[in-house]
């Protein structure tokens, strides 16, 4: 983005002059492309008593069964894809109730799709309904993994029967980040049960049987592709004119940070686009100055989505005359805050949110300007008046202090050291006066009082006896 405009002000601060000019700023970009996670599907199948009933064309464990069975076949030809089968309710039958009843029948490996299509061939409902402790169980079925994306799909004909809260287990193990917002295929059930599940993850109702290899299909859609989003970083106009400043993205339930990018404009000059999960919520952080915070995004699942923040700027150059204060740090805060939004280096240009801002210049004496306004696409400069170097020499060692003088009454800026019999001190143009009395003089009758005019770049030694 171009900077175009202007400011020209000058600012009389007692004993020094501040002056504003004009300037520009360029920010260098980066980029780098992670590699591709692994998406790991670990169904979750109910294989309670109830999963014997009949569905239509037959029982409702054989219609899962095959389209499950169906579903195997086309994931295993996928790269960058593993699976595991849980199963409830397929140990212990009922009555009596055994909310222990599930259990991890193939885990997670490379190459497993058979021993998956094997179990599932000859599952028999015979139990309950634990779906509580059974998800609560998944959290120990994904091995440790850097770069994996953890998917549950459960498939029920029923609502949880061990007295257990799925919605607690299910938001516990989002938060910890151990896996995604799971997908729940409701068969045959009642559309009441919908608010049950939608607490859980995300929920989806096959009516009858013709429609649950539909839903099962979105659901593995979902599940396994990404999708595209653009982050437009509006100006004060509402315009996406922004850009050149980094951006995390964060996993809103566990906190994890999952993207850091750079944002940019592709070569037709609109945001660049980017692939983010579509399964996960977001919280993005903007790092301007101040930071731009967005929560609680959720994108479009299959549709490219447009990310919207507002983050007006200007830029802030502080600059420095002459050749001194070459490693000086400007405190820079928002205006009438205390907290240091940043420490910005003399000479250098940083952008900052539209607003006004408090500067603190720890020179000497320091310098306080309150209320600088940045404006959009403005650049404003700050020049620090050059200082100019007084010289104590002492006869000996001795304690003293230089003060300025404001309304009437003396104000401290500087204690001599009491170790040196000579110091070299930087002081903004002004007039000052320093008191002084020698170490070894035990009578304050021998005090020195010396009033001195210090000028922009001159040079001048002052004797203290």
């Amino acid at each position: 983005m171009a900077l175009r405009k202007k400011i020209s002000v000058f600012l009389f601060m007692g004993i020094g002059m501040i002056f504003l000019l004009e300037t520009s700023a360029q920010i260098p970009l980066t980029s780098e492309k992670p590699a591709p996670p692994t998406t790991r599907i670990l169904f979750l199948l109910d294989c309670s008593q109830s999963m014997n009933g009949y569905w239509d064309s037959d029982r409702k464990i054989n219609i899962a069964r095959k389209f499950l069975i169906h579903t195997i076949d086309s994931l295993e030809q996928l790269d960058h894809i593993q699976m595991a089968l849980r199963v409830y309710g397929h140990q212990s039958p009922v009555p009596p109730q055994d909310c222990s009843d599930t259990r991890l029948e193939v885990p997670f490996a490379e190459g497993n799709a058979p021993k998956i299509r094997q179990k599932l061939r000859y599952l028999t409902p015979k139990g309950t309904t634990p779906i509580a402790n059974s998800l609560a169980a998944c959290g120990k079925d994904f091995p440790r993994c850097d770069n994996c994306r953890n998917v549950i799909i459960l498939i029920t004909d029923g609502i949880e029967a061990c007295d257990g809260d799925p919605c607690a287990v299910s938001t516990d193990l989002q938060k910890k980040g151990i896996y995604l917002k799971p997908f729940i295929i409701g068969i045959g059930l009642d559309p009441s049960f919908t608010k049950t599940f939608e607490c859980v993850g995300r929920y989806y109702n096959a009516n009858e049987e013709s429609s649950f290899k539909d839903v099962l299909g979105v659901v593995i859609t979902e599940a396994i592709n990404s999708t595209t989003a653009q982050v437009n970083l509006l100006d004060q106009d509402g315009n996406p004119s922004e850009t050149n400043v980094n951006m995390t993205f964060y996993n809103y339930a566990s906190g994890k940070v999952l993207h850091n990018y750079i944002h940019t404009f592709n070569n037709r000059g609109n945001p660049d686009t980017i692939n983010l999960d579509p399964l996960i919520e977001y919280k993005l952080i903007i790092h301007t100055l101040p930071q731009v915070v967005v929560d609680k995004i959720s994108l479009a699942r299959g549709k490219h989505s447009i990310i919207a923040a507002d983050v007006p700027q200007g830029v802030l150059k502080i600059n420095n005359r002459g050749n001194r204060y070459l490693d000086l740090h400007v405190i820079v805060r928002k205006h009438n805050e205390m907290n240091t939004l940043n420490m910005q280096k003399i000479n250098a240009e940083e952008k900052y949110l539209i607003g006004k801002y408090d500067l603190e210049i720890p020179v000497l004496p320091r310098i306080f300007v309150n209320g600088i306004d940045i404006k959009q696409s403005t650049t404003t400069n700050i020049t620090l008046t050059s200082p100019g170097v007084i010289t104590l020499l002492m006869s000996n060692p001795g304690f003293g202090s230089i003060y300025v003088e404001r309304d009437k009454e003396l104000e401290w800026i500087y204690n001599i050291s009491s170790d040196l019999k000579h110091e070299t001190i930087e002081l903004q143009p002004g007039n000052y006066k320093i008191v002084f009395r020698p170490k070894y003089a035990k009578r304050s009758f021998y005090t020195t009082i010396k009033n001195i005019s210090v000028r922009s770049g001159s040079s001048q030694s002052v004797k203290l006896f």
